[in-house]
């Protein structure tokens, strides 16, 4: 058992603190909001975010980011990704060195266009950092329903003592070293669940979606690959698994935001009607300038940039993307044509 503070109140941060608990921690959470603090101490449940989940007892709330890190074994980081910077700067006073952060942000920085990883190494140096990335609905995995994530560190010791203390029979950890491609995974799949949910709102049929998620996959990839991620990690747990999750399910808020935009509702008037954060929408920006630096053709990921930022009607620009020549489908095909590290040279 272990004291473990978890940093957002929002569903996932929740969520979290309900697969702690189960294994056996005492769990600070810190929630930005006074209503969720006093929902969870007083009635264990969290409305706002994660309304019909009865939350263990073990699991206190608090208003002050400080006493959920002080003494904490380790630190579990779920804010919205463009919060990250902000949230991660104010642990610092009360962060003891050497304690290790999880980062569950799916996101790239705007403006910056950083990584989480990258975000926290600039407001908490020297803090040891692990991504936590993979097919997870916070309501499933808070009613302890089964899936397996990826936990990516470059220190395999750390990882690995990590894992330990965070999984359990129904919240396994794979490990891997390539936080990059976690987090790049994590955030795309984002960004294309809102091309996917564009076309089930258009009603363009399984074949669109699939189409859609196929090409997002690979540019995935190739951002992945520029940023210097592997190739498998994208065909893992951070990869397919979780982008096939979000791409084909309206349980995913990126895709039932996609759908309504499909079905013509307008952006403002979605977010407008909703408490949780849709991360695609606000890191999609990102991906795409990220992209344009590196020569990185992006198609779909632009598709959903110039609905989200520049208004253009989903339709329109779906039809554009099928007007385009695919030719390659990514580098990866290319590599593989050539053997270049798949054993078939």
């Amino acid at each position: 058992m272990a004291r473990v503070g978890i940093v957002g109140g929002g569903a996932f941060g929740t969520a979290l603190a309900c697969v702690m608990r189960r294994r056996g921690h005492d769990i600070v959470l810190w929630a930005r909001e006074p209503e969720v603090v006093e929902a969870i101490n007083r009635h264990r449940e969290n409305p706002r975010y994660l309304r019909g989940v009865a939350l263990p007892d073990g699991i206190t709330a608090t208003g002050d980011p400080a006493e959920a890190v002080r003494q904490a074994a380790f630190v579990l980081l779920a804010p919205p990704a463009q919060f990250m910077r902000a949230v991660s700067a104010s642990l610092a006073p009360h962060l003891a060195g050497g304690v290790p952060l999880i980062t569950c942000s799916k996101g790239l920085e705007l403006g910056s266009c950083a990584l989480m990883s990258q975000v926290l190494a600039e407001t908490l140096p020297g803090a040891p950092v692990a991504v936590l990335s993979g097919p997870s609905f916070a309501a499933e995995i808070a009613a302890g329903l089964p899936t397996a994530v990826t936990l990516a560190c470059a220190d395999p010791a750390l990882a690995t003592r990590l894992a330990g203390e965070i999984e359990g029979p129904t919240f396994r950890a794979c490990l891997s070293d390539d936080a990059t491609g976690a987090q790049v995974g994590g955030a795309l799949k984002n960004v294309i669940a809102i091309a996917c949910g564009m076309a089930a709102g258009l009603r363009l049929g399984g074949g669109m979606r699939a189409t859609l998620l196929a090409r997002g996959l690979a540019e995935t990839v190739d951002l992945g690959l520029a940023l210097g991620a592997r190739l498998e990690t994208f065909l893992g747990l951070s990869g397919i698994g979780d982008m096939d999750l979000s791409c084909n399910s309206a349980q995913s808020r990126n895709t039932s935001l996609g759908m309504a935009l499909g079905e013509g509702r307008s952006l403002a008037e979605v977010l407008g009607s909703r408490v949780t954060v849709q991360e695609g929408v606000h890191s999609v920006g990102a991906v795409t300038a990220l992209a344009a630096r590196l020569g990185v053709g992006m198609p779909v990921a632009t598709l959903v940039d110039r609905v989200v930022n520049r208004g253009a009607a989903p339709a329109d620009e779906i039809a554009a993307l099928l007007r385009q020549p695919f030719g390659v489908e990514c580098a990866v095909v290319a590599w593989l044509r050539r053997g270049i590290g798949t054993g078939l040279d």
